[in-house]
């Protein structure tokens, strides 16, 4: 099986925009830190030992699931210009919305099962709550997946049927977001439609810079230092803020000046996601740590897996191992819901239960994992 474990050879194919997958690839492994620190602080760990650690979590807090969304919306105009609204919701629903349905329903029965053997009661409401309020559901990781799918749909349609344009679409983002702000300050339960309406612009605006970064003539433009340094002090800067915010003000939350200052965060995450994506460029022209582009590849399927991953590994870590040495804790859990996923997606396609992830078989992949005439299958772009 060899490095084939990962499917990598069929990944780092030239015939992929490698910025994406650089791109994704380090946010989805910043959001599996996130999710590491807020598992092991559930699970005990008292992170007052070592600040640094909790610290460098709310740094890079800002941009990343904000990145997510931009990059969906990179390629909506070219999937609407081949598959038309039809195949743009149907593709979403295969890539999206199923996988969101199998492993939410997956982790609510582990999470009501438990549930249950405690008290012996089950509140089924929970599988409503997978639809209309997803962050209700355990750690509440998958109003990503909800949000993502709800907001290329809605987008797509008012494009296709109201013919509103990438401008007319940024402006309603901006009112939407600006909504969501009176939300979150007013404490207002709005459910779904909040992610929608927070999230919304930044979707907005991949679609609205589809064209320039997708151009190839711009990339040693956007892979250029002298983007990167005054980028990079801006970001330190305005991250060094936003952090102490959340330390004093906000007293130790992540949030709170995403939720109660949501216009500074507005500025805050736009500039991360600038840089990141700078940095995924310079990884392309040079070709560096091109592993990451691996990660990236899977990232949502990553996402789906993730935090049930971490679980299991944090009750074993804690629990049956007894380990207390908390940067030891933290490399682990962190890499428990990086690698693993990735084994494990490949693992069901190349033994046919691709059906977990999607209901279109992937046999491009399958056929790179089981070295059937992989030469043959060239991977489509992002």
């Amino acid at each position: 099986m060899g490095l084939n474990v990962f499917n990598t050879d069929f990944i780092l194919q030239e015939k992929r925009y490698s910025w994406i997958d650089y791109d994704k690839g380090i946010s989805i492994i910043l959001v599996a830190y996130g999710h590491c620190l807020t598992l092991l602080a559930n699970g005990g760990v008292d992170f007052s030992e070592a600040p640094g650690f909790t610290y460098a979590g709310m740094f890079l807090y800002g941009f990343r699931m904000p990145l997510f969304f931009i990059i969906s919306g990179v390629f909506l105009t070219g999937s609407l210009s081949r598959k038309g609204l039809g195949g743009y919701i149907y593709g979403r629903t295969n890539n999206i919305l199923y996988p969101l349905l199998i492993w939410g329903l997956l982790e609510i029965t582990l999470q009501l099962t438990a549930f249950y053997l405690k008290t012996r009661t089950i509140d089924a409401r929970l599988y409503l709550s997978l639809l209309i309020h997803p962050r209700e559901i355990g750690t509440g990781h998958l109003w990503y997946l909800n949000a993502l799918f709800s907001i290329g749909v809605v987008y797509a349609c008012l494009r296709e049927k109201l013919r509103m344009g990438p401008i007319p679409q940024l402006v309603l983002g901006l009112v939407l977001y600006s909504i969501s702000a009176y939300i979150h300050i007013h404490n207002i339960e709005g459910g779904m439609l909040t992610d929608l309406f927070a999230f919304y612009i930044w979707f907005s605006l991949g679609v609205f810079i589809s064209s320039i970064v997708l151009d190839e003539r711009n990339v040693r433009r956007f892979a250029s230092l002298k983007i990167f340094f005054p980028l990079a002090t801006i970001f330190i800067i305005i991250q060094y803020y936003c952090t102490s915010l959340n330390l004093t003000v906000g007293q130790g939350h992540y949030d709170y000046v995403e939720h109660k200052l949501p216009f500074l965060f507005l500025a805050e995450a736009l500039v991360g996601c600038i840089l990141s994506v700078n940095i995924s460029f310079q990884l392309q022209k040079h070709k560096l740590l091109r592993f990451l582009r691996v990660v990236g590849f899977h990232s949502l399927f990553i996402y789906c897996m993730q935090i049930m991953v971490m679980l299991a590994t944090t009750a074993v870590m804690i629990k049956v191992l007894n380990v207390t040495n908390i940067p030891v804790l933290v490399i682990v859990v962190w890499m428990s819901g990086v690698l693993p996923p990735m084994f494990l997606y490949n693992f069901c396609l190349r033994h046919n239960l691709w059906r977990l992830f999607t209901f279109i078989k992937p046999e491009k992949e399958i056929a790179s994992l089981k070295g059937e005439n992989k030469n043959s299958f060239p991977i489509p772009a992002n």
